[in-house]
């Protein structure tokens, strides 16, 4: 899995996308194979706010090191 390297408590307020390009999802996961969101993630990610952005990449750094 490609996700970039990032770490939530240094960042700036406006946090930026996970996205890597890498636009394809995984049937076994649910979990796009660039960056790990979900589908729901993906959409929500442009409107969302600052706090659930955190919370996704939040997500995102777990879901990084998961098994």
């Amino acid at each position: 899995m490609t996700v970039p390297d990032f770490n939530l408590r240094k960042q700036p307020e406006t946090l930026p996308s996970p996205c890597t390009g890498v636009c394809q999802m995984d049937a076994q996961t649910g979990y796009c194979k660039g960056c790990l969101r979900t589908i729901d993630e993906i959409i929500d990610w442009g409107m969302a706010s600052e706090a659930r952005k955190r919370d996704i990449w939040a997500a995102l750094e777990h879901r990084r090191v998961a098994p």
